[in-house]
C-alpha cells in the first residue's frame, strides 16, 4: 500500500489549502454484466484517499503510459476524503499502475498521489471458477436437516438444490419430490423444500483479507440468497469475536420489490454482555438506495465483497463502499458459505409454490489473506 503527495501552485496555493494524497489499491473486486467471464478479467478497485477531506472536489486517476500519465477517470471525494474508482487490472498484458490526483480549484493546490501497482495484492489465495461439471473437493453439503428453531422447518439443505451449470454453481430452492404438501406454517400448507446449502468448512478458510464472489440471485421473494463467513468452530459462545469468531454475512437478498431494497450485510457476535444465556448482536441492515452501487440483481452478476482487517469490516457491490463497522470483528479464521434458504416467514411471500425452482448463480468466489 503506497501513500504520499506532490504539491504543486503557487506558495500562496500551497499554504491555503494542503491535502495529503494516497491510493489503497484493493484486489479484483469489479465485474458487473452478463453471464460468466474469468475472475481474472475482473477489475481492480482502489480507494483515493485525501486528508483533510474536502467533500465534492474533483478527482482524477491516472494510468501511467512509458514515462507520462494519461487521465482514466474522474470522481468527487465523499465526505471522508475518499474517491473510489474501479479500473483495469492489466493494460496490453502488463499490470497498471495508476494514482489519483485533486485538481486546482480556487485556494486549493493540486495534489498528486504517488502510482501504485494493481498488484498490490497478487495472486488470490482461493480461487473457485467453477469451471467442471461438479463441485470441486474444497466445498461440502452443509446437511443440518429441518430446523424448526431456525426458522426452517418447512425445508432442509439437499444436494439436490446444487449443481454446477455453465460455469456457475447454481444454488437453489427446490419442491422436494419424496414429500407432498402438508407443511403447515401459521394456518397455511406449503411444499416442502430442499435448500442449496455448501460451504468450504475444513477445507478453506483465511484470516483477514478480502473475501469475494461474484452472483446472481433468484427473482422472487420467499427466499434469501447468501454469500457469508462463519468461524470453522460454529457454535455460539459469549466473548470477544476475536477471541469466539463472528457470522458476516457479506451480502443478503430477499428478492425483487423489496420495501428496503432486498440487499442487506450484516455481522452477528455474541459479547458477554450480561444477559442470560448466549445473546448475539446485530450489526448492519439493508442496503440504502442500492441503485447507487447497480441494479438488475437477477439478472446481471455483480461481485459483492468484504474486506477484513483487525480493525473493522468494508463492505462493497463492484468495489464501492456499501457499509463499514468495527463491531463484531473476527480474529478467527473464518470459512465460506454459500446459500439459497427458504425460512418459513418467507413461504408465503413466494405467492404460491408454483413459481419454485428459484435459483442464484455464482460464477466465482476468491479470497486474498493478508
Amino acid at each position: 500500500m503506497s501513500s504520499g503527495s506532490t504539491i504543486t501552485g503557487s506558495p500562496r496555493l500551497q499554504s491555503a489549502a494542503r491535502q495529503s494524497a494516497k491510493v489503497l489499491m484493493h484486489p479484483q473486486l469489479a465485474q458487473p454484466g452478463s453471464g460468466v467471464q474469468r475472475s481474472a478479467k475482473a477489475k481492480s478497485a482502489m480507494s483515493a484517499v485525501f486528508k483533510p477531506a474536502r467533500k465534492g472536489r474533483t478527482v482524477v486517476l491516472q494510468r501511467k503510459k512509458g514515462t507520462s500519465w494519461v487521465s482514466v477517470a474522474k470522481r468527487r471525494q465523499n465526505g471522508r476524503g475518499i474517491a473510489e474508482f474501479t479500473a483495469p487490472y492489466k493494460v496490453k498484458g502488463k499490470v497498471a499502475v495508476y494514482r489519483a490526483s485533486a485538481v486546482r480549484y480556487r485556494d486549493q493546490a493540486q495534489v498528486t498521489s504517488r502510482g501504485v501497482k494493481t498488484s498490490r495484492w497478487g495472486r488470490a489465495d482461493f480461487t473457485d471458477e467453477f469451471a467442471k461439471s461438479t463441485l470441486s473437493d474444497n466445498w461440502t453439503d452443509r446437511l443440518q436437516g429441518y430446523q424448526p428453531e431456525s426458522s426452517r422447518q418447512c425445508s432442509k439443505a439437499d444436494p439436490r438444490a446444487r449443481r454446477v451449470v455453465n460455469g456457475a454453481a447454481r444454488i437453489s430452492v427446490l419442491d422436494d419430490p419424496s414429500r407432498g404438501r402438508d407443511c403447515s406454517y401459521e394456518g397455511t400448507n406449503y411444499d416442502w423444500r430442499l435448500n442449496g446449502h455448501i460451504g468450504t468448512q475444513f477445507a478453506k478458510s483465511f484470516r483477514y483479507g478480502y473475501a469475494a464472489a461474484r452472483m446472481k440471485f433468484q427473482p422472487r421473494r420467499g427466499q434469501h440468497a447468501s454469500f457469508w463467513m462463519q468461524p470453522e468452530t460454529v457454535e455460539a459462545v459469549e466473548g470477544s469475536a476475536d477471541k469466539t469468531g463472528a457470522e458476516v454475512d457479506i451480502i443478503e437478498w430477499f428478492g425483487g420489490d423489496h420495501p428496503s431494497g432486498g440487499l442487506t450485510s450484516f455481522i452477528y457476535h455474541y459479547p458477554d454482555n450480561g444477559r442470560d444465556g448466549v445473546t448475539g448482536d446485530k450489526v448492519g441492515g439493508f442496503i440504502k438506495q442500492p441503485g447507487r452501487f447497480g441494479g438488475d440483481w437477477a439478472k446481471k452478476y455483480h461481485v459483492f465483497s468484504v474486506e477484513w482487517t483487525p480493525q473493522r469490516y468494508i463492505f462493497r457491490i463492484d468495489g464501492k463502499e456499501t457499509f463499514r463497522t468495527s463491531k463484531g470483528v473476527s480474529g478467527q479464521p473464518q470459512f465460506l458459505i454459500l446459500s439459497l434458504l427458504s425460512s418459513d416467514y418467507e413461504l408465503p411471500l413466494l405467492e404460491g409454490d408454483n413459481r419454485l425452482p428459484q435459483h442464484m448463480f455464482v460464477d466465482w468466489v476468491r479470497y486474498w489473506e493478508r
